[in-house]
């Protein structure tokens, strides 16, 4: 038997991007700790400066009163500056949906998470590994659009089946048209860049409304460490800053290979490379809606590589978020992520790890929380499917314990010793059964034989059905079709019709038992009961 479109549809309820309060359970820097890093920053700008090769950065550094020594295009920023543009950053704003229930509010402490990544393999649900290509985009976004606790689809794979010049705008469409989550992107080219912001206005309907309502956000990685600028991604971000569409401006230093291998020392750079991403785009316009991007990452030495998955990698994303609340301002950082190979026991740990840390940091816009595996080179479906447990699990940490005159129930506890009742009869029982728990949707708490009864299934396993079953039945809000029509007409759209928000036919069967998918679907049904 294999998943087929027969089967009912896995999102019969409302997949609804929940803000959340963070509670700072998870402060690995001082209050003194983070006064010491933001004057080493500030002194860092004013007195090593930053390497710029931008002539239009550069004009506009020196307009606003930088030094610059043009022999070595350094520039150098006071810190009246830097204090200025701080006082004036823009502190809180919307990242929203196509779907406005899956808004999201960044700042203070407010906690999302969601996938990341510009991988270039995929693991299929069949246990092969190939290359990316452009249905992938779209089969993840039909995912994510089903999973309720992946909160944005940051485009997780590079097309790597289509032409370079072709890629950003057929990437921003393959998701578009498979979720009404807020989606978030890179960009390759000042004209891809347009091509893409004119697509999205289409959508919106305007420019004003696509401002109002930015469905559609950036990534631009325009300072590369130690303490440089690349000029493409220096003039991508200065033009979208322009067109107030947000921009989550990126630094990823790798601790002892472009950042000092003391943690501390890498936080110092990081936090210097941001602030100084956060005054040009000030700069350019006054409150630009700006995530301050930390993504501080370590090396393994021993092998000469990245490591994602590691405690250290989790500790400095953790204190990442501590800089931005002292600043104020909303932060996007990373977690979720793992060195492992496999959906295994290595990646469960690691994503659960680097994942709570984040989340009870504080941090707000968190990628990389779902799909991705080995390094940040591949993803898989069956992950995200995982990925969505974790995450609804650390979601419920961060939420923390409700203290009121209503669940300190002392009227319950005396009702129950003295009223000859049990606390299963009690009517708060019923009340906030569903809410004070969360229930995961894959992970297997049944009895031994109960779970041999039916196949002796482990996660890996139950994950792949449901994301086999999600992709061949889900039916995502599709463009309006005028839109879809006019956006087919101007561009060179690559993506077949048929999956632009249709369940994708797989090319290869998952192969379960019978009565292991009547089961599963079976216990599906209880699941979205509860969940109403």
């Amino acid at each position: 038997m294999l998943c087929s479109s027969s089967h009912k549809p896995l999102c019969e309820c409302p997949s609804v991007s929940p803000v959340r309060q963070a509670t700072h359970a998870y402060t690995p820097l001082s209050d003194a700790d983070i006064t010491r890093i933001h004057d080493a920053s500030l002194t860092v700008l004013e007195r090593t400066g930053v390497e710029v090769t931008s002539a239009e950065a550069l004009a506009i550094f020196q307009q606003a009163g930088a030094a610059i020594d043009p022999d070595r295009s350094r520039v150098f920023l006071p810190r009246g500056m830097v204090e200025d543009v701080l006082a004036q950053a823009c502190h809180r704003f919307t990242l929203a949906g196509r779907d406005e229930a899956h808004d999201l509010d960044m700042g203070g402490e407010r906690v999302y998470m969601g996938t990341g990544g510009a991988a270039i393999s995929v693991l299929d649900l069949d246990g092969t590994v190939r290359e990316s290509r452009l249905t992938d985009i779209a089969e993840f976004a039909r995912l994510v659009d089903c999973l309720h606790n992946i909160h944005f689809y940051q485009i997780p794979v590079v097309a790597r089946d289509i032409p370079d010049h072709l890629h950003d705008i057929n990437q921003v469409y393959a998701a578009l048209s498979n979720t009404t989550k807020h989606i978030q992107t890179n960009l390759n080219s000042l004209s891809s860049a347009r091509d893409v912001m004119a697509l999205a206005t289409m959508v919106a309907g305007s420019p004003a409304a696509l401002a109002a309502h930015p469905f559609l956000s950036f990534v631009t990685c325009c300072v590369n460490s130690p303490l440089r600028y690349d000029p493409l991604p220096t003039a991508l971000m200065i033009e979208l800053v322009r067109n107030d569409l947000p921009v989550a401006i990126s630094c990823a230093p790798i601790t002892g290979m472009t950042a000092p291998m003391a943690l501390a020392g890498s936080l110092v750079q990081i936090n210097a490379e941001v602030l100084s991403g956060l005054v040009l785009a000030n700069l350019v316009r006054p409150g630009a809606r700006i995530l301050a991007g930390y993504v501080p990452t370590v090396a393994d030495h021993r092998q000469g590589g990245v490591a994602v998955g590691t405690p250290e990698f989790a500790l400095m994303n953790a204190a990442a978020a501590q800089l931005a609340h002292f600043y104020d301002i909303p932060i996007y950082n990373s977690a979720g992520t793992a060195d492992s190979k496999l959906p295994d026991v290595q990646a469960g740990y690691e994503k659960a790890m680097t994942s709570t840390i984040a989340a009870l940091s504080g941090a707000n816009f968190i990628h990389h929380t779902a799909g991705m595996l080995e390094s940040l080179l591949c993803v898989a479906s069956e992950q995200y499917v995982i990925d969505d447990d974790i995450n609804g699990s650390v979601m419920r940490l961060v939420r923390g314990i409700e203290v009121d005159d209503q669940t300190l129930s002392v009227d319950v506890i005396d009702e129950v010793c003295n009223g000859g009742q049990f606390y299963l009869e009690n009517s708060q029982t019923l009340e906030l059964m569903r809410s004070e728990c969360f229930y995961p949707r894959i992970t297997d708490r049944k009895p031994r034989i109960d779970w041999e009864a039916k196949g002796s299934l482990d996660m890996r396993e139950r994950a792949r059905h449901r994301a086999c079953t999600i992709l061949t039945t889900h039916q995502p809000t599709r463009l309006p079709a005028a839109v879809d029509q006019a956006i087919r007409a101007r561009f060179e759209i690559l993506l077949p019709p048929e999956l632009s928000g249709s369940p994708i036919p797989l090319g290869y069967p998952v192969q379960l038992p019978e009565r292991i998918v009547e089961a599963e679907e079976a216990e599906f049904a209880v699941y979205e009961c509860d969940r109403r």
